[in-house]
């Protein structure tokens, strides 16, 4: 029987009292097993039968799950996908920093459990039986046929994808583009060609001459190295979209990003994130707000109206560049954008005897562990930490710990929807004030 899901997204049980991580199997299961690898403390093992399936399972749509190795719980009715994710949040905070499991709050919903995703990276493959655009098989690098699109990207993404997929039969280089990235806007859909070929400037005129037929594509990158190698083929440069002002009434801020640059995968749950920080803020009109790994300034711009002043810190130059840009877009003068990795900036914020009352931070999955030294030194009251790992997390949760700070609250979110992935955020206080 499948007791439980476990972060990674397998299933649970015990077999000779070790604990066995299984595939692609749903809480409630009673399933027949064959071992695949045995290690000292736990074991793997792939469902050879289900003899009685959960209740709680439910018919994947997508016709490559079980291939793809994107999704992982569509087979996992909703309703439990967020109660998993849920449990396996306030564990692993407590495992790693001791944070009790009442301060964790209910999984925020995502209001859709498909078609949410709007920034999507296809794999290529041009083989003997034609181009494969897909993605990877679960666990090596053989693309899987993505014919009719994907099941969790925005509708504009797949039908981008559909019309790419037309051009590219004629294109004399298939194997020479091993993947391209679309993202998407309120209203724009941007693909990024990476194109590992010496023909440059044929395969630039290739998709301009072909722009036209590419609809709904608004802009074409070409990418032959690193981020700063990406060059504007046609159409726009940029992709945008709105987000509430924090002062009632005011016109909402437009915010704009470049290709390549940070932005959330589902645009409803940034608004919710949007929503937790503010409400985790309770700003009052007179505080300084610093922004670590802030991007194009998603979450400190729209709050810009309510503080005496934002400071962005983020290390990709181009995200840097649209926070300055959206600043000018939206009127606010009262933010500053720096270039800066976040230990960096906080390093020279501190030695110049900057304060900050609310800092937010939003790092990669690897965390804030570097950065925590600094951000510490700038004495905050609030630290509102937005994760993508609930790992890291507790880990820097317990750094904080250590300089004075405890978690008053972390709410789960899920911003990817089928996958054990999850998103949330935390606010951490001064221990006097928790206490």
């Amino acid at each position: 029987m499948i007791d439980k899901l476990a972060f990674g997204g397998n299933g649970v049980c015990r077999i000779g009292g070790k604990v066995c991580f299984v595939p692609l199997s749903c809480p409630g299961d009673e399933v027949r097993l064959a071992v695949t690898s045995e290690k000292r403390s736990y074991l793997m093992a792939r469902i050879t039968e289900i003899i009685t399936p959960s209740p709680l399972r439910v018919t994947p749509p997508c016709p490559l799950f079980g291939m793809c190795g994107g999704c992982n719980w569509q087979h996992i009715a909703y309703s439990q996908q967020l109660a998993a994710k849920r449990n396996i949040h306030a564990e692993t905070l407590w495992r790693g920093s001791r944070v009790e499991g009442e301060r964790v709050g209910e999984s925020m919903s995502s209001q859709k459990e498909y078609g949410y995703r709007n920034r999507v990276q296809f794999k290529l493959h041009a083989g003997d039986s034609g181009l494969k655009i897909g993605f990877f098989r679960n666990g090596t690098h053989f693309v899987e046929d993505a014919t009719q699109g994907c099941l969790i990207s925005q509708p504009v993404i797949n039908g981008a994808l559909s019309r790419l997929r037309s051009v590219l039969a004629s294109f004399p280089e298939p194997a020479a583009i091993p993947r391209i990235n679309i993202e998407c806007g309120a209203r724009e859909a941007v693909a990024t060609i990476n194109y590992i070929g010496n023909n440059h400037d044929a395969v630039a005129r290739f998709f301009r001459e072909r722009f036209s037929v590419l609809a709904p594509l608004s802009g074409i990158f070409l990418k032959t190295g690193r981020k700063s190698a990406m060059q504007k083929l046609c159409g726009d440069g940029y992709l945008a979209y709105p987000m509430p002002a924090a002062v009632s009434g005011s016109p909402p801020v437009t915010l704009t990003f470049r290709p390549g640059g940070f932005s959330q995968v589902n645009s409803a749950q940034n608004l919710a994130i949007m929503g937790l920080v503010r409400r985790m803020a309770a700003l009052g009109g007179h505080e300084h707000l610093l922004d670590l790994y802030c991007g194009n300034g998603n979450f400190s711009l729209p709050l810009a109206q309510c503080v005496a002043s934002v400071t962005g810190v983020e290390e990709y130059g181009d995200s840097i560049s649209a926070a300055q840009d959206n600043c000018r877009l939206n009127g606010v003068s009262n933010a500053e954008y720096v270039c800066a990795d976040a230990a960096g900036g906080v390093a020279r914020l501190a030695a110049a005897g900057r304060r900050f009352h609310t800092i937010i931070l939003d790092p990669p999955r690897t965390g804030a562990a570097n950065a925590i030294p600094g951000i510490c030194r700038l004495e905050p009251d609030r630290i509102i930490y937005i994760s993508c790992d609930s790992s890291t997390l507790a880990r820097d949760c317990g750094l904080l710990n250590g300089h004075g700070y405890c978690v008053a609250e972390s709410v789960p979110l899920d911003m990817f929807p089928q996958t054990f992935h999850l998103e949330s955020v935390t606010l951490l206080r001064r221990l006097a004030t928790i206490i």
